[in-house]
């Protein structure tokens, strides 16, 4: 029921994911700041994101933060994981009772996954698309989520997406939902725009609040 991509770019980690289901990123994504991005999905517990990012801020790869999670959680035949660690080293994994066609994929800096999909190869696709974008974390995550939607998606309709990205703040600087909609990557494409030219003074606004700029709004006069 989700496809997702996990990436790594100038110490920021994001995640982006759609889904047939409502609210797909308040369950797949996990970000960390200076620790990684993991996302897990499939039928989802949400739980194994912590565990993952504790596993890799204890110094465990990628690779093996997956092993040790895998071999003790008891129901991890259900489950499909990425991670994404603070080198840009990547590992997936996907449970034997993964729902309908399924793939994953790893690339420079990235990872995907997906389940339910219109052909398997959806991951390869997020993951080249991620490769080749250019510009801030946030608009390649989107390229590459739109061009999984693109080359088929899910093998049914999406109704939620959510992009989230951290960096080294304390907090996500980007969390961008679309939980219910007939067209969700499109809306998240449109929340992008709005959002990206006021994403560092949001940051800023948080750091030193005298300094930040106004908000532009009736009420706000400086």
């Amino acid at each position: 029921m989700t496809f997702s991509i996990a990436g790594h770019q100038d110490g920021r980690f994001g995640i982006a994911a759609t889904s047939s289901s409502p609210a797909v990123a308040a369950r797949v994504v996990h970000l960390r700041d200076s620790v990684g991005a993991v996302s897990s999905q499939n039928i989802t517990d949400p739980r194994l994101g912590t565990a993952l990012l504790d596993a890799l801020a204890s110094g465990l790869s990628p690779e093996a933060a997956l092993a040790s999670v895998t071999a003790t959680e008891p129901n991890i035949a259900f489950r499909q994981l990425t991670v994404v660690d603070s080198s840009g080293a990547a590992a997936t994994y996907s449970g034997q009772r993964t729902l309908g066609v399924h793939g994953e994929a790893t690339g420079a800096h990235c990872a995907a996954a997906g389940n339910m999909l219109s052909r398997p190869d959806i991951p390869d696709i997020l993951c080249e698309a991620f490769v080749s974008a250019r510009g801030e974390l946030e608009e390649r995550l989107f390229a590459a989520l739109s061009a999984g939607l693109a080359a088929g998606g899910e093998a049914g309709p999406v109704y939620s997406a959510g992009l989230s990205t951290v960096s080294t703040v304390g907090w996500r600087d980007t969390d961008l939902r679309v939980d219910w909609h007939e067209n969700p990557i499109e809306e998240l494409g449109r929340l992008l725009e709005v959002w990206m030219p006021q994403r560092d003074d949001y940051v800023q606004r948080g750091l030193d609040p005298a300094a930040s700029p106004g908000y532009g709004v009736p009420g706000d006069e400086r």
